[in-house]
């Protein structure tokens, strides 16, 4: 009876310990199962760039923004990647636009006037306007203490060829002046034109920059003027495309557009290092001194304007250039609307 008695006290401490352990950890279940491993997710690939097949009349940092809208990557971001060969002439910047070869060229705005007067099955519409003065400066092959437009009479320029925006400038210029037998030479290639008066052709000589400064630099010839300065305002050098790419594309011209924007801001705020460093790699062997200057010329004459949206004003300039230069008769002058849409460049300013 007393074994028994003992028996039952020990169980019954036996199970007071357990209860008591049990309150102070909780036991793992057996066979716990395992965490579910964390779900991989595929790699997300970039956004698809649209290539725009883009065709500029000459290479000059005259047209600044639209390197720098390359270099920083604003065209980029805005999903598209440009394709960029230099024509040489906006008449092959045309060319390219008509033939499909190219969507939008960086050209002078006239050539929209010939196209739509030709009444072909294509029109070409000028889309944003880039630079609202002449880009190019004269300079002569001796040192002038002072210049007068009337230097030029009897002397020989070596100019553009003819019906080009800066060949137009600088005859109507010759012709507010009314400076008389001036020899405009214009029939040497754009590329060949400084080798021509290195060589010792021509009295003075009409180039765009950096090859302005290049030349001033290498002491073989002397600025005298700005033709944007002496001239003034005048739509010189737009970014245009088919009709029918401006229709069928509007989401992408519209971001060309917005980038072209941004990058003319940035190059009214970042410092001198910075834009020769943007600027650099599109002028190959061109010193970073020879950058800045051409860019401080531009700047100073007032080449470049946040605001891309070409006037009614400056259309009558460019209009009334082309008559009084021969290359478009007072019954050919075009409507405004019939080759120009500013609703890109409006959008992109807001």
């Amino acid at each position: 009876m007393k074994k028994n008695k003992r028996a039952g006290l020990l169980l019954s401490a036996l199970m007071l310990l357990g209860a008591v352990v049990g309150c102070g950890k909780e036991a793992a279940p057996a066979s716990a199962p395992a965490a579910p491993a964390a779900e991989t997710k595929p790699a997300e690939k970039p956004p698809e760039l649209k290539t725009v097949r883009f065709s500029e009349v000459i290479r000059s940092i005259f047209y600044a923004p639209h390197y720098i809208a390359m270099e920083k990557g604003f065209f980029k971001e805005a999903g598209i990647n440009i394709d960029m060969n230099t024509a040489q002439g906006s008449d092959k910047g045309a060319a390219a636009l008509l033939a499909g070869v190219a969507d939008i060229s960086l050209v002078g705005p006239e050539t929209a006037i010939y196209i739509f007067n030709q009444k072909g099955d294509k029109k070409l519409k000028i889309f944003h306007q880039l630079t609202f003065k002449d880009g190019s400066f004269l300079l002569s092959r001796n040192k002038m203490d002072t210049f007068k437009w009337s230097d030029l009479a009897g002397k020989s320029v070596i100019g553009w060829r003819p019906g080009s925006a800066p060949q137009m400038v600088l005859n109507s210029k010759l012709l507010q002046e009314k400076v008389a037998n001036a020899d405009i030479v214009t029939n040497i290639a754009s590329t060949a034109m400084a080798g021509a008066f290195t060589s010792g052709k021509g009295d003075f000589i009409q180039v765009f920059e950096p090859i302005a400064s290049t030349l001033e630099k290498e002491g073989k010839a002397y600025y005298v003027a700005s033709m944007g300065d002496g001239f003034g305002q005048f739509p010189e050098t737009s970014y245009v495309a088919t009709e029918d790419y401006l229709k069928n594309n509007a989401e992408t011209v519209q971001k060309f557009s917005d980038a072209l924007v941004k990058a003319t801001k940035w190059l009214d705020t970042a410092s001198k290092d910075e834009i020769a460093a943007a600027l650099a790699p599109y002028f190959e062997g061109t010193p970073k001194d020879i950058i800045i200057q051409s860019v401080d010329r531009y700047k100073k004459q007032g080449t470049w304007n946040a605001n891309p949206e070409l006037t009614a004003v400056q259309f009558d300039t460019l209009q009334h250039v082309l008559i009084e230069n021969g290359v478009l008769k007072e019954e050919q002058k075009v409507k405004m609307e019939d080759v120009v849409d500013m609703t890109f460049a409006k959008k992109a300013v807001k």
